[in-house]
């Protein structure tokens, strides 16, 4: 990974709802081919930063921006250059695995010629090439998260956000799915993850930890471990976690 401009910055974060802090004056930068992992318990404010840095919800106070737009101005125009997956299945069941993607390709203004292209070399680099006219509906679940996350990075955006994108998957196609972010790290494209698999997050090249709205901890899995002298990442999350004052 090497580091320029950062592609994600944030300086004092703030969402309040009422007189409640979900997102309590946080502060970070992410940068290209970085993968990040972004964590925190039920509660803590990952979800509501993370609408925020996708364009689907405005900060109270602070500043930010994403893939050079900014976060309180500039929403629409992070929305289409960002590239978003979640643990809930989001493509259409009841289309084909192409229809999908041409779908998606059409929304992010690719032209049909640059989506079939596209469409050819993404299905025979995930061996879908014999499942292009399968209804979606019809795939195990694996290969869903693999079209989803295929999906979102067909447009070849600078971030792509993952939320929590391996939940009920096994673990040789948590790996996979791993392998294939690697890759797309290695491009140049900002991974940001959330994930409540500990080992997963010992993938990052960076982790940040939230607690009750702030980030409590930021810095590599290594340095976290050394810091408080513990054998992984789940002991570190534990740690941090056992200090929160709020529920979900």
């Amino acid at each position: 990974m090497q580091k320029s401009s950062p592609i994600i910055k944030v300086q004092n974060l703030t969402k309040t709802f009422g007189d409640f802090n979900a997102v309590d004056d946080i502060s970070f930068e992410v940068f290209g081919g970085e993968i990040f992992g972004f964590l925190g318990a039920n509660g803590a404010g990952k979800t509501t930063a993370m609408k925020i840095l996708c364009g689907l919800s405005l900060p109270s106070l602070g500043s930010g921006s994403v893939a050079g737009f900014d976060i309180a101005t500039q929403s629409e125009q992070i929305k289409r250059s960002i590239g978003y997956m979640s643990q809930k299945f989001a493509l259409y069941e009841n289309l084909k695995v192409w229809e999908n993607i041409y779908f998606f390709g059409r929304i992010y203004g690719m032209s049909k010629g640059e989506i079939e292209a596209k469409m050819k070399e993404d299905l025979a680099r995930l061996d879908f090439s014999d499942k292009r006219d399968m209804m979606v509906s019809e795939l195990p679940l694996g290969w869903k998260q693999k079209l989803a996350f295929c999906v979102a990075n067909f447009h070849s955006p600078k971030v792509i956000f993952l939320d929590e994108p391996t939940g009920g998957v096994d673990p040789l196609t948590r790996r996979q799915f791993w392998e294939r972010i690697y890759e797309v790290a290695q491009s140049g494209t900002c991974i940001f993850v959330t994930t409540h698999y500990m080992d997963e997050a010992e993938y990052c090249d960076r982790v940040s930890i939230m607690v009750d709205g702030k980030i409590c901890a930021l810095d590599t899995p290594n340095n976290l471990k050394k810091e408080f002298r513990v054998k992984d990442m789940n002991a570190v999350f534990f740690h941090l976690a056992k200090t929160a004052k709020r529920g979900e």
